[in-house]
């Protein structure tokens, strides 16, 4: 009873919150009921594990009925049409546009709000015929502000590139102008196939509004087997026509601080955590696939997912503090980010989880595994450090800072992402933001973002936030579903206290010249 008492104070809690609009009282709502239900069966090692911040379900609930990530093929969901939706094959832009905006109210997502909204050049192309540039450009701007409108959400995510033609660059420069908080968006960047000024108009883009990721291209598509990805939500690379069933975390601070040595970390403590861990993502993968039904729904019966091309995510935090924390315990020197020694210690726990990841199967993954993931954080995170980042306040010069993580990148396929925050002047010396792009691409870096510090347009773990919007928020709420976590991680995480480095016009071309 005095559980049931609970549960219909926070539902009235919500009701009354005059910061919410209806429809987010009615996903809070939504959450709240999914949370009332029992928990998976699971041990009881996983269980303290939870309790003890070690695991993280990332919310995802009690009894997952749908997947975390979904990548619908769209561009056969065009050709093709739907019946399920009653839709015949689009014939034109118009049409194109519009089943797009139909469909997204029906692809669903931890968010409830797509976070794949599709390789959007790819999609498109074929249904410009006839069409000048600007009258492209005049409706790819009403969809865009349609987008942001209607699915206020900023885990949602277009991707662009990594070839040149007329959508790519529209949507470019659409997004510079309009400065919105959705949809994020991704630019794959290519060598072979991306010419320099296209690579330059993205990457001045940054300058303009923060926005976009530059995926390295070539490295997620051999991951995949070229068989077709996305990048979605923040900042994380899953197969096409599927997407990730569950995302289970681990603290790897807290398991650190578990560890008597750096030797008793990698022999005993970090593996008996990840068996726990694996216990949690097949319990929660199983019942997704076997007992809510969600395989068959029309996205499945119409051929725009496969359920064979979904994939737990495998994600870790805490990479930084766990580093200080092994070196303090070995009575060595050393700071994460900053000397190679801690540095290499780190490159040392990413190539160790990989192993372990890549050599243990799953019943519902990618060929049989769960992928990599080095997760961005969340807004309840205090005192520990997102991925593998440096934390923020002590980040070292950009190059530098590149540097430092760049090994990293190579074990996490699922994604990893930095956020360099570079300091205002760089809009006056774009070309210094081009050269550190195309610099930490060419040594490995899976992908580049980067914040200016006097944008009001910033990312937070990876998905975007207007910080007009965070001023504002206690008062008047937003009618943006992000913006709220955007406050609760400028609140708990220090997420302002990024620190802006200047990009000399002299080392950034240095740098990438040296590549």
């Amino acid at each position: 009873m005095v559980n049931n008492m609970s549960i219909q104070e926070k539902f009235r809690q919500i009701i009354n919150d005059p910061t919410l609009s209806p429809k987010q009282k009615s996903q809070y709502l939504a959450l709240e009921a999914d949370a009332s239900l029992p928990y998976l069966e699971v041990s009881e090692s996983v269980k303290a594990a939870i309790e003890d911040n070690i695991l993280c379900d990332m919310f995802e609930g009690n009894a997952p009925f749908k997947p975390r990530y979904v990548l619908p093929d769209y561009a056969k969901f065009l050709k093709q049409g739907s019946e399920y939706l009653e839709l015949p094959a689009a014939q034109n832009f118009d049409e194109a546009l519009n089943h797009l905006s139909i469909i997204f109210h029906h692809v669903p997502s931890v968010t409830n709000i797509p976070v794949y909204l599709g390789q959007l050049d790819d999609v498109l192309l074929p249904y410009v015929e006839g069409l000048d540039a600007e009258t492209i450009y005049r409706k790819l701007r009403l969809f865009w502000i349609m987008l942001d409108r209607t699915l206020p959400d900023a885990f949602m995510h277009v991707n662009i590139g990594p070839t040149d033609n007329v959508i790519c660059r529209t949507i470019l420069r659409v997004d510079a102008e309009l400065k919105q908080v959705a949809p994020n968006l991704t630019f794959m960047y290519d060598p072979e196939i991306t010419p320099d000024d296209l690579l330059r108009q993205a990457s001045h883009n940054i300058c303009e509004c923060s926005k976009p990721h530059i995926a390295n291209y070539p490295i997620h598509a051999k991951a995949y087997d070229n068989s077709g990805f996305g990048i979605v939500s923040c900042y994380n690379s899953l197969p096409l026509a599927g997407g990730a069933n569950t995302l289970v975390r681990m603290n790897l601070k807290e398991v650190a601080n578990k560890a008597s040595s750096t030797d008793d970390f990698f022999r005993t403590v970090l593996p008996n955590y990840c068996q726990t861990m694996y216990e949690l993502i097949e319990a929660r993968s199983a019942y997704l696939h076997e007992e809510s039904g969600f395989f068959n729904s029309f996205l499945i019966q119409e051929g725009l997912i496969n359920e064979d091309r979904f994939a737990p995510m495998f994600g870790i935090y805490g990479m930084a503090e766990a580093v200080n924390i092994l070196v303090a315990k070995d009575d060595l020197d050393g700071q994460y980010g900053h000397q190679q020694a801690a540095n290499k210690l780190g490159h040392r726990i990413s190539k160790t989880l990989s192993d372990i990841v890549t050599s243990t199967p799953v019943k519902y993954g990618y060929h049989g595994r769960a992928l990599l993931h080095a997760q961005g954080g969340i807004s309840l995170d205090e005192d520990v450090t997102p991925g593998v980042r440096i934390p923020y306040g002590t980040e070292p010069d950009p190059v530098s800072h590149i540097q430092a993580l760049a090994e990293h990148h190579q074990y996490y396929t699922s994604g990893i992402s930095d956020i360099l925050t570079i300091d205002e002047t760089v809009k006056s010396n774009p070309e210094a933001m081009y050269q550190l792009c195309k610099g930490a691409l060419a040594i490995g870096f899976r992908e580049f973002t980067a914040n200016v510090h006097s944008n009001d347009l910033v990312r937070v773990t990876g998905y975007m936030i207007k910080l007009s919007d965070i001023a504002k928020f206690k008062e008047q709420g937003s009618r943006t579903n992000t913006t709220g976590l955007g406050a609760e991680a400028a609140a708990n995480t220090g997420i302002l206290n990024r620190k802006p480095r200047v990009v000399s016009h002299e080392q950034a071309p240095r740098y990438c010249d040296s590549q």
